[in-house]
Parts: C-alpha cells; sequence; structure tokens
C-alpha cells in the first residue's frame, strides 16, 4: 500500500511560529514519496469547517490509499477518521501526546486522552519519535505495538562559543510546558551567567509576559542566519521542559558540539545519547527541579574539567547523529509495512 499523502496542520510553513513537529513533518516530506496537505484549523479542537476540509481530504482518496497523519490533527477529532477507517490505510504521527501539554485542566486532559485514543485504535499503524515515546503510549492507550521513527539532523559547523561558559540558549517556544520560569528562577541563584530565549512568545502570552531576568534576552523566534548566530555564540543549551517526547534542539545543539542541560524526561535522554567513547554529552535533572537545575548550572559555571569533558562529549556525539534522508529511509520502511 502506497503512502498517498501526509495530513500537517495549517501552520506546518509559518516560519514565524517555529516548532519541532512542523520542522519534523516539513523534513521528512522531502524525502517521501507523498507530497504534504496543510489542514488549517485550530487543532486539536477545529470548527466544523476545519473538520469538513479534512473529511473532503480523507473522502477524496481511493479505497485502500495510505494516508500520514500528524497527531495534532487527527488525534482530536476519531469522529472525521472513524467513517474512512475500514477503507484507508490510517497512519497517525504522535509528536505529543495531546493531554502532555503543561497547564491543561484534569477534564480537558481526560477529554484529549480518550479522543486520542479513539483515534490512534482506528488506526493501522501509530509511530512515535523515541522508544520512550513508543512505551508511554502503548501503555497509555492499550496498545500492542508503536513504531519509532526519530528525527533527523542536518549537519553544522561547531559552535564558537562566547567564552566557553557563561552564554546560555534555551530555543523552545515560550509556554509553561517548554518551563522557561524553571530556568530563570534557576539562574537568579547562579551569578555570572546568561541567556538567551530562542521561541515565539505568543502561544501563551499571559505565560511569556510573566517572565523576566536582567540576564535573560527574549530573541522571539529565530531562523536561518540568525538562528545560526544564536546557536554559534552559545556555550550550553538549557532545555527545562516538564514533557518532551524527543526534544530536537538537543540535536541541533549537540550537532553544533554544544553541550546540553536537560530535563531527564520522555525522549529526551536518547536524543542526548553517548559519544563513541560512552560518555554523556550533558547534564540530566528532574524535570521542575528548581534546585537540581541551579546545582547543574553552578558545576558548569566552576568545573573547566566538566566543560571540557561535556564538549569534547559533544563534538563525538555530533559525529553519530542520523541525517534527515536516512531517518526519512526509515519512517518509509515503517509505512512499507501493511
Amino acid at each position: 500500500m502506497r503512502l498517498s499523502c501526509f495530513v500537517v496542520p495549517g501552520d506546518v510553513d509559518d516560519r514565524s511560529v517555529p516548532s519541532g513537529g512542523n520542522t519534523y513533518d516539513r523534513r521528512m516530506a522531502e524525502h517521501l514519496p507523498a507530497a504534504l496537505r496543510p489542514a488549517a484549523g485550530t487543532w486539536p479542537d477545529p470548527d466544523e469547517g476545519a473538520k469538513s476540509r479534512l473529511d473532503q481530504v480523507l473522502g477524496e482518496l481511493p479505497d485502500g490509499a495510505k494516508v500520514l497523519l500528524d497527531g495534532l490533527v487527527a488525534c482530536g477529532v476519531p469522529d472525521v477518521l472513524a467513517p474512512h477507517a475500514d477503507r484507508l490505510g490510517l497512519v497517525v504521527l504522535v509528536h505529543l501526546p495531546l493531554a502532555d501539554e503543561t497547564g491543561l485542566d484534569p477534564q480537558r486532559a481526560a477529554d484529549l486522552d480518550a479522543r486520542e485514543r479513539k483515534t490512534l485504535q482506528l488506526a493501522d499503524q501509530v509511530v512515535v519519535t523515541s522508544p520512550a515515546a513508543a512505551r508511554a503510549v502503548e501503555q497509555r492507550h492499550g496498545l500492542a505495538t508503536v513504531r519509532i521513527a526519530p528525527p533527523g539532523t542536518d549537519p553544522a559547523p561547531r559552535a564558537a562559543g562566547t567564552d566557553g561558559v557563561s552564554q546560555l540558549i534555551c530555543v523552545a517556544a515560550v509556554t509553561p510546558r517548554k518551563g522557561q520560569d524553571i530556568l530563570l528562577n534557576a539562574l537568579s541563584e547562579v551569578d555570572g551567567l546568561k541567556v538567551d530565549l530562542v521561541g515565539s512568545r505568543t502561544r501563551n502570552p499571559a505565560y511569556a509576559g510573566s517572565l523576566t531576568h536582567p540576564r535573560a534576552r527574549f530573541t522571539g523566534p529565530l531562523g536561518g542566519a540568525d538562528l545560526e548566530a544564536a546557536y554559534h555564540r552559545a556555550d550550553l543549551l538549557v532545555l527545562p521542559s516538564h514533557a518532551e517526547t524527543y526534544g530536537m534542539v538537543v540535536t541541533e545543539a549537540l550537532a553544533r558540539g554544544i553541550p546540553v542541560l536537560a530535563s531527564d524526561v520522555g525522549g529526551v535522554p536518547g536524543a542526548l545519547g553517548r559519544a563513541p567513547d560512552g560518555e554523556r554529552p550533558g547534564l540530566l535533572v528532574p524535570p521542575g527541579d528548581e534546585a537540581a537545575l541551579a546545582t547543574a548550572l553552578r558545576s558548569w559555571r566552576d568545573s573547566p574539567e566538566l566543560r571540557k569533558r561535556l564538549r569534547a562529549a559533544a563534538v563525538g556525539r555530533a559525529r553519530t547523529l542520523e541525517g534527515w534522508a536516512d531517518a526519512a529511509a526509515r519512517l518509509s520502511g515503517i509505512l512499507a509495512v501493511g
């Protein structure tokens, strides 16, 4: 059964609000035999017009066609997918379980979780981006097998850094799930470090507006040469997320030889990986633990030997990262089954 189309969120090409999911979709599509079909809508809670347009896209596919759907589009609308499930090969790509977004009230989280379960049980295949995500989705929704297609990483020049110590970078939309408040609180406990917070402030304006720190610079979302320049001056990537199925910015940093300090959550440890000599190219701390994050930042600041070891491990890990063509070949192999 050949892949007919790849249905993705309508903002997939909006570089003003970049996301790991959109980047993954775009880059994989460059190597897949089917073109992207952007679906406009306020996913996972679209209006009736958006649901009707998605239903039309699916209805136009011939019987037996295989369609890959981004989970943000698919997981909230099992009622749209159900009429097509018997005649199409539905494959759902889950970047992040809907109920794992930080700050949801329990009733909304339960509703999203129930809708997602119905969708995934309709699908012929479910794909995620890390082994940790596969285990979590299998257990959460009672699925026998979830397939794994990790992202690729572009090769990049070695980052020069600033002074080897002081310049931190956090690349993530400014939302509660990404934990920038945890980072700024920890930074208040550790002198001598500053951070560039690179990411959109429009997804949760109230949260973003509550954040301030004299040693933090909010750049907004960056791309192209501006993002490259931000990485090039970085000494350490910090990702204090409460939930991550993979954490593509981890491998983006490692590709540039930048060590990582991140939450020990979801797929992040797998993305961090190890250098060929077995050394881990970064530090992991419990999510939401300001004290642990501050301790790790202090260790980074105060130990030249630690910094030297982590930088060497990051350079070694960069050599092991898989490119997008190989990553897409892995996804294509999954899609070729069934």
